[in-house]
């Protein structure tokens, strides 16, 4: 679970001073607290921090426990000794927290006590200039009231999520089997270096140990595996595309064998992901196997544990990224845009979320899967209409990576019977534009998809683990 740190500030000299303050700001963090609980997070109260001498403490109990984000509560005026060193030694995010009880104060009764109980903001200057000092980028901020503030509880969400998915970047386990499609330069990535910014591991995983699964699967596990499949499926008849058809018997049974086989084989290798790319030799069971994973994909990223087609590792990351913040992640490049009507289809040939899909999936039966081996049944579906987000990772050339980020929305209508998901998405100011703008910044030809606005969110992602990011201009 995803485990957050909340300590407040305060400062010492005034606890003589004002008889009851020191309790009235304890309640203040517990209030504060209960928000946070209210996230589906573990929270670890470290108590208040009032002196430098406690600072030196603090920064060494936060170290210690592992935590994937803090929350400092600005709980009265503190002086900046209370948190510089913590700034400088604990590497893990920090957010200041500035919410002051009233709303106002009753300037008709106000005293310095009640100054102090609702001095919240008083020292954030403070505090983000010591951060610039230490060669620190200044925190993030929550400011605003403890009580009946509903953009709080929205940053404090936004915050837990982040840090979900901090958390499980560093702790992923994440699979790879095969290699990129043959000269695909943009997907291939350094193992190494993914764990060096991200934290996860690479699981390098032989094609042989999924057959082993494969070999494996009792009968009664397929045809439980064929009813699931067709509940949560459409088959429909086809329409236009010559190489689909209704979903066969046939490939009804070799996606359900491969799925079951592909979920042991995930469970037995405790993986957290899958990226995968596999020939396997013309006519061989193992051909079959490889090239007939897209269904059991699409059930298991749904599941929160994504996959991802054509050995991508790095869009891997970013699906990863895109199901942790709870937003779905999707396995997307572009297709045909309409310049009738100003949208570039976005979509691919699997997996897909299908957890934010609008309206049931469909499943049909793919003469060919086209530019790659095999036949079989293919996932089509389109994301929910409203606001959606995309994420490009990138290698940079100089051995890093980089978030490039976009804002659109999937609008209904018709999509191409293909097999394959795709959504009509609009992007501003409008589609050339925006397509210029977009593979200006040098990425990757596939991305992650997701549903609502997120950009903000997944920058602050890349802010914290150190990496270039650009949100692309749609507005004008």
């Amino acid at each position: 679970m995803t485990r957050i740190g909340v300590f407040g500030v305060g400062y010492d000299k005034y606890w003589s001073q004002f008889d009851g303050l020191l309790d009235e700001l304890l309640e203040k963090q517990k209030v504060f607290i209960d928000k946070v609980k209210k996230n589906d997070v573990e929270v670890v109260d470290f108590g208040i921090v009032d002196n430098p001498e406690k600072a030196y403490k603090m920064a060494d109990k936060l170290i210690r426990e592992n935590l994937d984000l803090i929350f400092c509560d600005m709980l009265t005026y503190a002086t900046s000794g209370t948190f510089g060193v913590i700034m400088k030694t604990v590497q893990t995010p920090i957010v200041l927290v500035a919410l002051q009880p009233m709303k106002a104060l009753d300037y008709t009764r106000a005293s310095t006590y009640m100054q102090l109980a609702n001095d919240d903001i008083c020292a954030l200057p403070e505090f983000a200039g010591v951060a610039v000092r230490m060669g620190k980028p200044v925190p993030n901020m929550i400011i605003g009231t403890l009580y009946d503030d509903p953009e709080v509880d929205t940053q404090i969400n936004e915050y837990c999520r982040i840090a979900t998915v901090l958390g499980g970047l560093k702790r992923a386990h994440l699979g790879h089997i095969g290699h990129p499609i043959n000269a695909m330069l943009d997907m291939h990535s350094d193992a190494t270096m993914l764990t060096s910014f991200f934290g996860s591991h690479i699981a390098q995983c032989e094609a042989n140990q999924l057959m082993k699964c494969y070999d494996e699967v009792k009968e009664q596990d397929i045809k439980s595996m064929e009813k699931r499949i067709l509940d949560f499926f459409d088959t429909p008849d086809p329409v236009s595309d010559p190489i689909s058809e209704k979903l066969r018997d046939e490939d009804l049974r070799v996606a359900a064998h491969v799925s079951v086989a592909l979920e042991n084989f995930v469970k037995e290798n405790r993986l957290d992901g899958l990226a995968y790319y596999y020939d396997g030799p013309e006519g061989s069971e193992l051909r079959k196997v490889m090239s007939n994973l897209i269904v059991g994909n699409s059930l298991l990223t749904a599941k929160h544990i994504p996959m991802c087609g054509e050995s991508d590792l790095k869009t891997l990351i970013s699906l990863f990224i895109f199901d942790r913040l709870g937003i779905g992640g999707s396995f997307a490049e572009f297709h045909p845009v309409d310049f009738k009507e100003g949208f570039v289809l976005v979509g691919h040939d699997g997996p897909h979320n299908i957890s934010i899909a609008d309206g049931k999936p469909v499943l049909r039966s793919l003469k060919k899967y086209h530019g790659k081996p095999g036949h079989g049944a293919g996932v089509e579906f389109k994301i929910k209409e409203g606001p959606i987000t995309m994420l490009s990772i990138n290698s940079t050339y100089e051995g890093k990576f980089k978030f490039i980020i976009a804002e659109g929305q999937s609008v209904a209508g018709p999509i191409p019977p293909t097999g394959n998901t795709n959504t009509r998405g609009f992007f501003g100011p409008d589609v050339r534009t925006f397509l210029h703008r977009w593979i200006s910044e040098g990425p990757t030809h596939h991305f992650a998809l997701g549903i609502g606005h997120h950009a903000e969110s997944i920058k602050k992602i890349a802010d914290y683990l150190n990496l270039d990011s650009v949100i692309i201009n749609t507005k004008y």
